[in-house]
């Protein structure tokens, strides 16, 4: 078996997870945001780095059978409102006013469309309708829309929509230069909701350009490698394909789930019932639940509320991170949504960030070491810190740098633990799993604060998402409308689903026979969905008259996957402290030990106060808290 490489592109840093066997490489560098090519290439030399001790991309490239990628750049470009300006043309019984209203979606419709939608009557025939598409495109583009959704509300949504689209192909032919592209609902996805069918296609249309050049260019640089395997998209349902077989709503928040799949992977290994992941990054924080081994998913998943046709971890993704801007607001301390990112960063980053952030005053309280922090590779600067607090959080609130320290961490970790609690219901079993580069920082303080006794540290933690995504495997679902529900109709229904998932699944390099195949019924009654499985290709028992049905067929092709190891338990002394650290603990200043992760042996364990560290991730162990590392390198933090 050849390496496995897992990247996860996130707003501040981009990680990079090299499994070869038993053995596994993570590294990180900087996102580039004006181009994210370049720190997709930049951390495949830091990997090929340590991996062979030179810079030997090609060696790694031609010896690696998959590489997944997940991003949060469809994410971000939502929450930053940059991107298309999406024009609508709409058919049938659909009107902008219904988009607009539903779901209390105004805000994100008059940001993503606003003016920009019009309605042909389908009374109309012959050449009088040819004008008035062609009137309603030019309309739509003189008023800015650089992308169009057709949607047609009502049944036998295929042929209106195929109607308007052999119409705008004759007069609108792709070829043209300055041809404005046209996306069909229907082609989309199939389901029976007009409205959740029209809202998921204009999302797609909003994430696509920037999602496909960047995924372009960076399969053509690959390619020019002479990779033997085209990148894979790890999307948010969990399971990976290639990019030209991926549409671009798929990858909306496909980072946060590589890091559920992970927890789910763990709470299974060390038998956690009830799991709640918390991944801090720079920019966000992300949270998520898994329960008995099955992750929170939600039938139809919500973008900014809104709700969409296909299945979404429901993750809850909070504004706040280590790159967090922290100020002051009307109420104390604000700590984002707003974070300065990777460029200009922190202020102690050096690179001409000037905001205050819980980095900064990590730093200044002595918890992070600027010799030690990101291995080493970015040092950071104390006085630029010192300026930004001073400037930004202490003089506004009228007291010293140290009690701004104080009340930005304490500011921070209220949120943090306030979100964790109104997410999730907290109980007696639960263990919370802290990774991302920013999530061990004060995990015992968040864990006291939401209630929660258990913290599992997983010794990838920095890396934790891109390590998720080496559980997913490559996987197609084809949906059709039941036109009735009877044999007959079934039998062609199945078959149309079996041809087009041999057509993709080919297209994947797989035979179809190669693949794990289930069937199910997509039942839409009364305003509720259903799901029912097919057993032996038969119609269940019970489907409801009146009810919209369709079937789903799903293809998929197990991967390599990692294995883990390790257990806890098994205590072979007390962890060996290489030095000490003069921390600031509220008004405080205390000399901790420091315990380096990489220099413990198997099931060593100490108390706290003292600080945990490795490369790429700090840990302060507060009092009454005790840390075990076993095997694997994976931290288990007990209260009492």
């Amino acid at each position: 078996m050849g390496k496995l490489i897992n990247i996860d592109n996130g707003g501040t840093l981009t990680d990079i997870c090299v499994i070869d066997g038993g053995r596994v490489v993570r590294t990180k560098t900087l996102t580039t945001p004006y181009d994210l090519s370049k720190c997709f290439l930049d951390g495949l030399k830091k990997a090929a780095t340590a991996i062979y001790g030179k810079d030997d991309v090609l060696g790694l490239l031609l010896s690696t059978d998959h590489i997944r990628y997940s991003t949060t750049q469809g994410t971000n470009a939502l929450v930053e409102r940059k991107g298309q300006r999406l024009g609508v043309i709409l058919t049938g019984s659909l009107t902008a006013d219904q988009l607009r209203r539903a779901m209390n979606a105004s805000e994100l419709f008059d940001v993503l469309v606003a003016e920009r939608s019009a309605t042909l009557d389908l009374s109309i025939a012959g050449e009088d309708f040819e004008m008035a598409a062609v009137r309603a495109v030019n309309a739509l583009s003189s008023a800015g829309a650089n992308r169009l959704v057709v949607a047609h509300g009502g049944a036998d949504r295929r042929s209106y929509e195929s109607r308007v689209k052999s119409i705008l192909l004759q007069k609108f032919p792709p070829h043209l230069l300055g041809a404005i592209p046209i996306l069909y609902s229907h082609e989309v996805v199939e389901d029976e909701n007009d409205i959740r069918r029209t809202w998921t296609a204009l999302f797609n249309a909003f994430l696509h350009p920037t999602m496909e050049r960047f995924l372009y260019t960076a399969e053509h640089k690959l390619r020019s490698s002479k990779i033997r395997s085209p990148l894979l998209i790890f999307r948010n349902d969990g399971h990976s394909a290639r990019v030209a077989k991926t549409i671009a709503i798929k990858t909306y928040s496909s980072g946060p789930r590589g890091g559920m799949e992970g927890a789910r992977a763990v709470a299974a290994h060390y038998g956690f019932a009830h799991l709640i992941s918390m991944d801090v990054g720079g920019t966000t924080t992300d949270i998520g639940e898994v329960k008995n081994g099955d992750v929170r998913v939600d039938r139809r998943g919500k973008v900014e509320n809104v709700e969409i046709s296909f299945p979404l971890c429901n993750v809850v993704s909070v504004g706040i991170g280590g790159s967090s801007i922290v100020k002051p607001g009307k109420d104390g301390i604000r700590v984002g949504p707003e974070s300065v990112g990777s460029t200009p960063g922190p202020a102690c980053f050096g690179l001409g960030g000037k905001e205050a952030t819980i980095t900064d005053a990590l730093l200044l309280s002595g918890l992070l070491d600027p010799a030690t922090f990101f291995g080493g590779e970015l040092k950071l600067d104390r006085d630029r810190a010192r300026a930004a607090i001073k400037a930004n959080v202490a003089e506004p609130l009228g007291i010293g740098v140290e009690g701004a320290l104080a009340s930005m961490e304490e500011a921070w970790v209220r949120k943090i633990a306030d979100n964790l609690k109104a997410f999730i219901q907290i109980t007696p079993e639960t263990t919370l799993a802290a990774f991302g580069g920013a999530g061990p920082l004060v995990v015992c303080r968040v864990a006291e604060a939401a209630g929660i006794s258990r913290v599992l540290i997983p010794g990838l933690a920095a890396v934790f998402s891109a390590f998720g995504l080496g559980f997913s495997d490559i996987q197609h679902q084809y949906e059709a409308p039941l036109a009735k529900a009877d044999a007959k109709s079934l039998e062609s229904a199945l078959a149309e689903l079996h041809d087009r998932a041999k057509r993709g699944m080919f297209a994947e390099g797989f035979k179809l026979e190669e693949c794990e195949l289930e069937t199910s019924l997509q039942i839409s009654h009364d305003g509720a969905d259903d799901v029912k499985p097919l057993v032996n290709g038969t119609l269940p028992n019970g489907i409801p008259s009146g009810a919209r049905l369709s079937v789903v067929l799903s293809a998929k092709k197990g991967i390599p996957r990692p294995a883990l190891q390790g257990r806890f338990g098994a205590l072979a002394g007390e962890a060996v402290s290489s030095s000490v650290r003069r921390v600031l603990d509220g008004s405080q200043w205390s000399e901790l030990a420091v315990y380096r992760v990489e220099d413990q042996k198997a099931g060593a364990s100490a108390s706290g106060p003292a600080v945990l560290e490795e490369a790429y991730f700090t840990c302060r162990i507060d009092p009454r808290w005790h840390f075990e590392i076993n095997d694997s390198g994976d931290i288990l933090l007990s209260r009492g």
